[in-house]
């Protein structure tokens, strides 16, 4: 199980959609648990989620733990799919509890908020990291390279500049497979 969730390739384009992800959902989780940016905090949001929008309790704890700490780990590329599941869920959840308020773009500026449109783009930008995995920079990156076989992890603790770039750069530099080409192929 863990291999399905952090197995990931040596790109570099899951970074960008890692942290432009983050950034703009972590706002909205940070409004939502400590109260950062105008927020409610949590003991607001909790209020309005089951007595406004009325879900149940553990949905509404669910969304705001998924929005708040679901960015930081995707900023440090931890259990990327996992996290990018749970926000995808959490956008298209949206997207069924506030269809009949709000279509698509407010074009024409008459509607009290905007569309779905926002909600989309994150979708969109979760499905490609389940699909690519958090690519080179990330925890899961890394995970995976002391998983391989004949994989000497013992130079990680000296603690040389050497040996992390090694575990960064595995195959000299960026866009080069992180498969080692002296071990045989199963």
């Amino acid at each position: 199980m863990k291999n399905i969730v952090c197995k990931t390739d040596a790109s570099l384009a899951p970074l960008i959609l890692r942290i432009f992800l983050a950034l703009v959902i972590f706002a909205h989780g940070a409004q939502k648990l400590p109260g950062w940016f105008g927020g409610f905090g949590f003991e607001g949001t909790m209020k309005w989620f089951t007595e406004t929008a009325g879900l149940p309790w553990v949905i509404g704890f669910a969304v705001i733990l998924i929005e708040f700490f679901g960015p930081l780990a995707l900023i440090a590329g931890f259990a990327v799919r996992f996290w990018s599941l749970a926000i995808a869920i959490v956008m298209t959840g949206v997207i069924f509890t506030n269809f009949t308020d709000y279509f698509f773009m407010n074009w024409f500026g008459n509607q009290a908020a905007e569309g779905m449109e926002f909600f989309l783009l994150a979708i969109g930008m979760s499905l490609s990291l389940i699909i690519t995995g958090a690519g080179r920079f990330s925890v899961d990156f890394l995970r995976q390279q002391n998983k391989m076989p004949g994989r000497n992890t013992s130079r990680l603790s000296t603690g040389s500049p050497a040996a992390a770039s090694s575990r960064i750069f595995p195959a000299g530099f960026p866009g080069q497979s992180c498969e080692r080409p002296d071990l045989p192929v199963k």
